[in-house]
């Protein structure tokens, strides 16, 4: 009897295990580029590139999609949504019964780059368009595709769409476990479901918390620690604890004729720009300075061109870093982090270690734009050891989303209800505390 009860809790934690891995999965494989070819995809609110993708079911809330095309000529793409469960696992849902209108729409409105070095054609689309409406809220996935072939993917991105039933109030506090203390965030919040029935909220309720935008260390799977009435209130000291980290290093390619700080050098050739980074090193052992910068995210943007979307020019961007005393990290990979390269591990961003050099070098094809980005070492043997290079402080700005799903016994995917907003600074200092 004792052997029958010792397979099956080595069973069940299997198939948590299993589960867990899956969601994983699905939340790495959502938001990629496919070709080669297709560079700088952004997908934001309407006129804020530093924004989240969130439309507001049944509202006038408008989206931009932007996208390059390095072949320079002009192509059918296609795009559609795919309803998506709050962890990003496809709905097993027709299309009709999430969408209203056309379930494909092609992507009409196109310009070849002027001004700039690098041909390329600038694909761009206001969402959603009127014959092309989501009808559901909850998390979608957007594929672009080519000829009309959904199997034909050149990249996918998430978009939110959010039918507001509750409301969200949020703060961050300092973590009081020691290993933590000076280094971590930790979020608190509270969830109002007045008008809900929602009978079971631990099971009907779901939340994801963001840092900095980023899926690739989401947080979520928690339960309320309280629930008061119509209140759930999640507030412990092991949930939704974040490493601070430290302000992001930027890079500014606003001008590729005039130089910024943090570029070395530069190669201009006829038809090409090769730009050098100065070389980067370990901040862990500085002090922590308050300054302003993107969280790691970056903007498409110039000095010397009216629209910088299809003006802007490319340049080939070499990045280096020294590590101590110049010598290879055993067992770690080093990886560029931020949305310059997707957050995508370690496919996008992984750098190589040159002996000759003692350098890890690294190069990405970059829009001109003001850009910010750090570093992170990966355990080879376990990938979900990461080391924050800048370090950790509690006092860091960060930008935290909380996101808040409902599911009633009928439905058949996750809706998504509410949206919470907090930064963990408000004052702004110019100098550490």
């Amino acid at each position: 009897m004792k052997h029958l009860q010792s397979l099956f809790i080595k069973f069940i934690f299997f198939l948590w295990l299993l589960g867990n891995q899956v969601i994983s999965s699905a939340q790495t494989n959502a938001g990629n580029t496919y070709l080669p070819n297709i560079k700088t995809v952004r997908l934001h609110t309407y006129g804020d590139q530093l924004s989240m993708p969130i439309y507001k079911l049944n509202s006038d809330d408008r989206l931009e999609l932007h996208f390059d095309d390095l072949d320079g000529d002009v192509k059918s793409y296609y795009y559609t949504y795919q309803l998506c469960d709050y962890d990003w696992q496809p709905v097993n849902l027709s299309p009709f019964d999430y969408i209203k209108g056309f379930t494909q729409q092609r992507i009409s409105n196109y310009r070849y780059s002027s001004i700039a070095f690098t041909r390329y054609t600038h694909y761009q689309v206001i969402l959603p368009e009127a014959n092309s409406v989501p009808t559901k809220s909850g998390n979608y996935l957007l594929k672009v595709f080519l000829n009309g072939d959904t199997t034909n993917l050149a990249f996918t991105r998430r978009l939110l769409v959010l039918d507001s039933r509750s409301t969200v109030s949020a703060q961050m506090m300092q973590p009081f476990t020691p290993q933590n203390f000076n280094t971590h965030q930790r979020i608190k919040f509270a969830v109002n479901i007045n008008g809900l029935n929602a009978f079971n909220p631990n099971q009907q309720i779901k939340v994801v918390v963001l840092q900095n935008y980023r899926w690739d260390n989401a947080q979520f799977n928690a339960f309320p620690t309280f629930i008061r009435g119509n209140t759930l209130e999640y507030n412990t000291e092991n949930n939704f604890v974040f490493p601070g980290g430290k302000e992001w290093r930027w890079l500014d390619l606003r001008s590729l004729r005039l130089l910024s700080e943090r570029i070395d050098s530069a190669d201009k050739k006829k038809n090409s720009t090769d730009i050098f980074v100065k070389t980067d090193a370990d901040r862990s052992n500085q002090r922590y300075v308050y300054y302003q910068d993107f969280n790691g995210l970056y903007q498409v943007t110039t000095y010397e061109s009216v629209n910088p979307y299809w003006q802007g020019d490319y340049a080939t961007v070499h990045f280096s870093f020294a590590p101590p005393n110049l010598a290879e990290y055993k067992n770690k990979e080093l990886c560029l982090i931020g949305q310059l390269t997707e957050n995508a591990f370690p496919q996008n961003n992984k750098m190589i270690y040159n002996p000759d050099k003692g350098l890890y070098e690294s190069s990405l094809f970059l829009k001109q734009g003001y850009y910010s980005y750090g570093y992170m070492l990966k355990d080879k043997t376990n990938p979900a050891l990461d080391t924050e290079l800048d370090g950790n402080y509690w006092e860091t700005e960060n930008y935290y989303t909380i996101l808040v799903y409902y599911k009633s016994f009928t439905d058949r995917s996750d809706q998504l209800i509410g949206v919470g907003k907090i930064n963990t600074r408000t004052d702004r200092p110019g100098f550490s505390f």
